[in-house]
């Protein structure tokens, strides 16, 4: 099989010729510093993983008066983000003794809202919340451009991509910084111990508020009509149960991100689940929601609770799984010999029947070329 054809088999239920191998967002200080310097597809080439190609095109709705930034230079894995008269971002380089530091500002008729964003050569965070009056999510609901899918650019990029592996793409987010879900779009607009709390004391809000990025995201997910995704992520890692109790997921989760799933099958897209950290207590909740996959099977050793044999065991028919393996211990500090077994490990809990594809639990900013090597070569030994 070509990579893309047994990573179709296993989300589409049927086995493959073998166990598919691959890894999550290859992220850009790992390649510039441990693999010596090189880009996505070079580094899928040396380790002999199956690889991914992540899309993400977005464009203005015109006869809604949008149109794309021209000021904005898309960063890592970023869409184009979408403006208009009413609807401008701005970014100010703020001083700071370590990190780079920038205030993003959301300029409206009304009035301003602003967020700022620190980073350092591994990742970026949110240090200043964008939502911090309830009356905020009025100005979005009223101003905020809706992206639509650049259907063409998708498909060019993925024609050209062509047997070599998956298509990858994600539900729309927030601008700036967002995420796939509407939920965890949610907790990074406003704060997470911020967002359960206010589903105690505020429910109503915390609805009208999920509502409003889910119709957002609703819009995105109708345009990718005829995009050729393999497929789409969604969700988030404050939706998993080492956040989260079962009970909001239930109430403030799965009603809005379950919808967001029936939309994107009613445009022919597949979805895979992403919930980095606790899922045992939610793993039917979150096959109830129709997902097609779910990621990332985090173990324990990484901060999650899965047991992947387990978790096989209850929903492994229901949906292809990804993940499951322990990057920190088995990518770095260890022998290869630990970490072929802990291929075989992952292999013999979720491979049966097919539907599983072996990654690490979520991206690492550090792996050891040689334990990358056994990685790949021993999931290259695990036969139908």
């Amino acid at each position: 099989m070509t990579p893309k054809q047994r990573f179709l088999a296993v989300l589409n239920g049927t086995l493959p010729d073998r166990l598919p191998v691959t890894t999550h967002h290859l992220m850009p200080s790992f390649l510039a510093t441990y693999p010596g310097g090189m880009e996505n597809e070079q580094f899928f080439d040396m380790y002999g993983l199956d690889p991914i190609l992540w899309v993400n095109a977005h464009m203005p709705d015109t006869s809604k008066g949008t149109r794309l930034d021209p000021t904005h230079v898309p960063g890592y894995l970023e869409p184009h983000r979408t403006v208009s008269d009413a609807w401008r971002v701005t970014a100010e380089s703020l001083p700071h003794d370590r990190y780079a530091t920038t205030r993003y500002t959301f300029v409206t008729p009304e009035r301003n809202l602003t967020t700022v964003l620190q980073s350092n050569e591994h990742t970026a965070w949110v240090s200043e919340r964008l939502i911090k009056n309830k009356s905020d999510i009025d100005i979005i609901a009223k101003y905020a451009t809706l992206p639509l899918c650049d259907v063409n650019e998708v498909n060019r990029r993925a024609d050209a991509y062509g047997e070599r592996g998956m298509v990858r793409g994600t539900v729309a987010c927030f601008d700036v910084y967002g995420q796939p879900g509407t939920w965890q779009d949610a907790s990074v607009l406003f704060g997470i111990e911020e967002l359960i709390m206010e589903t105690y004391d505020d429910p109503e809000w915390v609805h009208a508020f999920l509502q409003i990025l889910h119709a957002r995201k609703t819009v995105f997910l109708e345009s990718t009509k005829g995009a050729k995704f393999d497929i789409m992520e969604l969700g988030g890692g404050d939706a998993s149960t080492t956040v989260i109790s079962p009970t909001i997921f239930d109430e403030f989760v799965a009603p809005y991100d379950s919808r967001l799933i029936e939309t994107a099958h009613a445009a022919g897209q597949k979805i895979v689940y992403h919930t980095c950290g606790g899922m045992m207590p939610i793993l039917e909740n979150l096959a109830d929601m129709k997902t097609d996959a779910m990621e990332t099977f985090t173990p324990e050793g990484m901060g999650g609770d899965t047991n992947l044999a387990e978790a096989k065991r209850r929903i492994g028919d229901r949906v292809c799984m990804i993940g499951g393996f322990d990057q920190f211990h088995f990518l770095t500090h260890c022998t290869p010999e630990t970490t072929r077994q802990a291929v075989r490990d992952c292999f013999t809990a979720a491979g049966d029947g097919g539907r599983y594809i072996l990654c690490p639990s979520d991206h690492f900013f550090e792996a050891e070329p040689a334990l990358l090597e056994a990685f790949a070569d021993e999931a290259g030994k695990c036969t139908y």
